[in-house]
Parts: C-alpha cells; structure tokens; sequence
C-alpha cells in the first residue's frame, strides 16, 4: 500500500493532498488488484494475469529491476519472451524506464511523471550502492547543465553515480 501511495504522490497532478483524495466524499479505498488495473488502465494497456504480475513487482520495489529480477520475482511462470514484450509495452506507454548501470544490465523503474507513449520527458539521477548492488531514481537532485558542442542535439541522457546508499550507510 505505502508503494501505491509513493506512486499515486508521483501521478497527483492535482495536487490533492493524498489522504484527502476521495470520490464523491468518499476516501479512496483500492484493493492492490483494483490498483494495478487503474495503471494499466491509465497507461491504455489490456489487462493480462502477465501484465499484472509485472507491475505488481515493481511496486514491490524502491528500486530499478532487471528482467532477470522480474523473472525470479514471478517465479518462471512466464517465459522470457513474454517478460521482454511486457517490459517493451510498458516502455512504449510511459509507464517504466530504462537504468543503465555501470555493469551493462537494463534494469527498469516505475516514470514517476505521465510520459506520454514513447517520449519519456523525465531526466533525473539514478544511483548505484556500491554494497547491494540496487539502483534506485534520484527523482529531486538537481543535474548540472550540460553545455553541448554546436551542432550537437541530446535526445537521452543517462546519469549514474556510484556510492553507499542511505540503508547500507546506516
């Protein structure tokens, strides 16, 4: 539940305080089932047992994830194949990015803001423990500007530091 709630905080484009979001002068209750549709829905992806399992890994987690890491996660009941068009759909509707770390792996992390289908308009830090090995999204650290050469255009930047995270420190 805490993981909807970091991730409903990141979506809120209202600005609606989180306990005071309602329906009707309702409180907002969701199941975890009925929370995984709603991102699905929201990212107009078709509701699969497959889909569901996936995103519910990634809620599970305050960090980047690697298809391997999801493959585990759901215990082989999908074949690689099938994991890899699922990480590719979500890709494609803005709903998962990719974190390259410094050994090569693709791992992939909830976008925190609503990219829209294929353009993923967010640039933040991603951070790697040196200890545990997770990456995890440095949504709110400043990046310093990257003064380019003319005639160079960025499309993506990938920024990645390396060091002791804030659980392995303590």
């Amino acid at each position: 539940m805490v993981l909807w709630l970091a991730y409903l905080e990141k979506r809120n484009e209202c600005g609606t305080p989180l306990d005071k979001l309602s329906f009707f002068n309702k409180p907002l209750y969701l199941t975890v089932e009925s929370q995984i549709k709603k991102i699905l829905k929201d990212h107009s992806l078709r509701l699969t047992q497959g889909r569901m399992d996936v995103v519910s890994v990634f809620l599970s987690k305050d960090f980047a994830v690697s298809h391997s890491d999801i493959e585990s996660e759901v215990e082989n009941q999908y074949d690689r194949v099938t994991i890899y068009r699922t990480l590719k759909s979500f890709l494609d509707r803005g709903l998962i990015h990719k974190v390259l770390d410094d050994n090569g792996t693709t791992r992939y992390a909830l976008c925190a803001e609503a990219c829209a289908n294929g353009d993923h308009h967010h640039n933040h830090i991603h951070f790697k423990c040196m200890t545990c090995g997770q990456t995890s999204c440095l949504e709110h650290v400043d990046i310093p500007d990257v003064k380019l050469p003319k005639g160079f255009a960025p499309k993506e930047s990938n920024y990645l530091i390396s060091g002791i995270c804030d659980r392995c420190n303590n």
